[in-house]
């Protein structure tokens, strides 16, 4: 990347600080301040927060759209879809009727402290972050060429480092600005990849014929293996704490499910980009980086 690039990501990292500390004296107040924002979610907020944080591995999705092309879509997003769409029909207007902070702390209430306990644990261990800071640390090696595990730990104590200035406000604040990035950058990698080469007479003349069917030669098992999977947005802590954090039981529940269609739209986006990553870019060695390599051909400085 070029200088101008460099100074755009630069000035990205101040910003996210400079969002958090808007918001440094939230630590300051009451636990529902500081876990759940003051339960004040407004819609977009809720959306935008929501959007950003569960849509997870980005560079898993780079190398499973690049390797078996539109079953991404199924594997990745529609089971995923599924679950959020179950949850927000039967679970999200119960989670923030509860005026709970934390699922372990609902579950210390009903059950016992012993439970509670337990679900702590449960929680820590299925919502710690390991697949965004290697997707992060492989990245930062990438473009930086420092070792993997000093770029992980560095993208740790700095994500770790602006949340705790501000508490879930400064989540939130900064979510916003994240989900401009997230759709803004894709949406121009596409564009200009549909501009420059077509759409799809120019894919399907580019890759293997299982890549544009939608089981990608996968089996029906290992697909609908995915669907139980997803499941697990039933007790998903991101669902939990944003349904308890909204200002209704309304927001909670239209919030997921506006949330759902976004996803919809950038699977679209990811999935196609695999599918011009494998085309133009048939012998990459490290499929996890299609996206990166894919823009870094393609794309002009600032949009890069």
């Amino acid at each position: 990347m070029g200088v101008i690039d460099w100074t755009i990501v630069a000035a990205y990292l101040l910003t996210l600080v400079g969002l958090s500390w808007r918001d440094r004296n939230a630590l300051r107040g009451s636990a529902s301040q500081v876990i759940l924002g003051g339960r004040a979610l407004t819609l977009h907020a809720f959306v935008a927060t929501l959007v950003t944080t569960w849509y997870g591995g980005i560079l898993g999705v780079s190398e499973y759209s690049y390797s078996y092309g539109i079953s991404n879509w199924v594997v990745f997003g529609a089971p995923y879809y599924l679950g959020a769409i179950v949850f927000a029909l039967f679970l999200a207007k119960r989670a923030r009727r509860s005026e709970a902070l934390t699922i372990p702390r609902r579950i210390s209430q009903t059950i016992g402290r012993r439970s509670g306990f337990i679900a702590a644990l449960l929680v820590f261990v299925t919502s710690a972050p390991t697949a965004y800071l290697l997707g992060l640390g492989i990245l930062i090696q990438y473009f930086m060429g420092v070792p993997a595990g000093l770029a992980m730990i560095l993208a740790a104590l700095f994500s770790v480092g602006y949340v705790s200035i501000g508490g879930f406000k400064a989540v939130v604040r900064t979510d916003k600005l994240q989900f401009v990035l997230m759709y803004g950058g894709f949406a121009a990698l596409f564009a200009i990849l549909f501009v420059q080469y077509g759409f799809w007479d120019f894919i399907v003349s580019h890759v293997p014929s299982d890549h544009i069917s939608w089981t990608g030669g996968a089996s029906l098992w290992y697909i609908g293996s995915w669907y139980i999977i997803a499941q697990g947005a039933l007790v998903e802590p991101t669902f939990h704490q944003r349904c308890y954090a909204a200002q209704g039981e309304q927001i909670a529940r239209r919030g997921i499910l506006i949330s759902v269609v976004f996803w919809m739209f950038f699977d679209f986006l990811t999935t196609f980009c695999g599918l011009y990553a494998r085309a133009l870019l048939p012998d990459l060695g490290n499929p996890a980086l299609a996206f990166p390599q894919l823009a870094l051909q393609v794309l002009p400085p600032v949009a890069l």
